[in-house]
């Protein structure tokens, strides 16, 4: 196990942020759990997966999305303490670590090792491994911030600045997404919000003041969600990447050979549950991937002897993505059977690995869930109302309602 030195001092750092400007980082408990491994791996690891098919400007990282998501952290505690809310250094800096980390167990590409090379393990339970881990190393350092990052630390509001339908990731990632991306829809107004922040019964509540800059926020994160995060290119590309991934590692699972770096063999050679998360090995290895890994392998798959396989690839590397359609009735059954009968023919491929190349993936979301932390309106008498009877412009109908879309996509021959 290594042991990390915690040095003592006040040094800091200065980050040119493209969004927020310059960012000052001080204190050396910062800055060493900055150049942790696992911190220094998310720089390796783009935001928002596959979406630079569309968006060819969104290549920011998790690390920088994490850098300026503790950056808010720093002027919401200062926000909170002139509002006269006793928060102390410790605590200040636990809230700065457990922000700082929140997305530390994400893998490459997003959400796709969760959906192809690691089942029924979420990317929080994964950032919540390495805390310990990294906490056991630093000797203790990140007690406090685990203990918000888990919602167990005696101030709540502090683990709703991490983690609730107001938090400070959102916050981030909404402006740094859409200055990325070029999408303005997602801009909203993250100091203004932070300024009309305030503590209420150990809850956060947004003074009156704020609301339209609520309403603002809750419209764009709704936008963004279907214009970027689940937009039909980005999702066919996802899914062309999982079933890259599921073919590989069942070919690697039947015994054929299949290049790739030693994480990615490992993955690819083992049926990885929660429990083998125990042992430091998966962790490691885990902790060694990252998007370059997947890249790497891909471009070493397009000539492998596998026709499926190496079709997926090529298709791929050169952008040839799946078609995508909405489907607003049920597929039509002979047309899928058509469909799969061709690919059959053209690949001389049997019916089972045809399903490689066509499949129907549902996508959903909602802006705002009643039943989770509420976003609630302070009013100068003191009464609070939650931000769906507060706001005049809002329907709440609309807000909460999840809304499907069923995506159709197929291999174009």
């Amino acid at each position: 196990m290594i042991v990390f030195k915690v040095t003592m001092g006040n040094k800091r750092k200065i980050i040119n942020d493209p969004v927020f400007g310059f960012i000052t980082i001080s204190g050396n408990n910062v800055l060493n759990v900055l150049q942790h491994p696992y911190m220094q791996r998310l720089g390796r690891i783009k935001q928002l997966g596959l979406s630079s098919f569309v968006y060819p400007g969104a290549v920011h990282t998790r690390f920088l999305h994490s850098i300026g998501a503790m950056y808010l952290m720093q002027e919401a505690i200062n926000q909170l303490r002139m509002q006269g809310q006793n928060i102390t250094h410790e605590d200040a800096e636990a809230a700065q670590l457990a922000i700082l980390l929140h997305d530390i167990g994400h893998g490459p590409f997003s959400h796709v090792l969760e959906n192809s090379l690691v089942e029924g393990v979420a990317h929080e339970e994964i950032s919540g491994w390495m805390m310990q881990r990294m906490n056991n190393e630093f000797g203790g350092l990140l007690n406090k911030a685990i203990d918000i990052f888990h919602n167990t630390h005696h101030q709540h509001f502090l683990h709703q600045l991490v983690s609730s339908q107001l938090d400070v990731d959102r916050l981030d990632y909404l402006c740094r997404d859409s200055f990325f991306c070029g999408v303005n829809e997602g801009t909203v107004a993250s100091a203004r919000i932070i300024k009309m922040l305030n503590v209420l019964n150990d809850n956060l509540v947004v003074e009156s003041k704020g609301i339209y800059s609520i309403e603002k926020f809750l419209v764009a994160r709704r936008l963004m969600y279907w214009q970027v995060y689940l937009h039909k290119t980005s999702v066919a590309a996802e899914q062309m990447l999982i079933n890259i991934l599921k073919r590989a590692k069942s070919l690697a699972m039947n015994g054929i050979q299949i290049q790739g770096s030693n994480a990615l063999q490992f993955f690819l050679h083992h049926d990885i549950t929660k429990e083998d998360f125990n042992t430091n090995q998966t962790l490691d290895m885990y902790a060694m991937l990252d998007d370059s890994d997947i890249w790497s392998a891909i471009k070493m798959w397009c000539t492998h002897p596998d026709k499926v396989l190496s079709l997926l690839c090529n298709a791929f590397i050169n952008r040839k993505l799946f078609k995508v359609k909405i489907l607003n009735e049920p597929v039509d059954v002979k047309k899928v059977a058509q469909l799969k009968l061709s690919y059959q023919k053209t690949w001389n491929i049997t019916e089972e690995e045809s399903d490689f190349f066509w499949g129907i993936q549902s996508v959903s979301t909602d802006t705002y869930s009643p039943s989770d932390d509420r976003i609630n309106i302070l009013y100068n008498d003191g009464t609070i109302k939650d931000i769906s009877d507060a706001s005049d412009m809002l329907n709440i109908n609309v807000l909460t309602k999840k809304v499907r879309k069923d995506y159709f996509y197929y291999t174009l021959l």
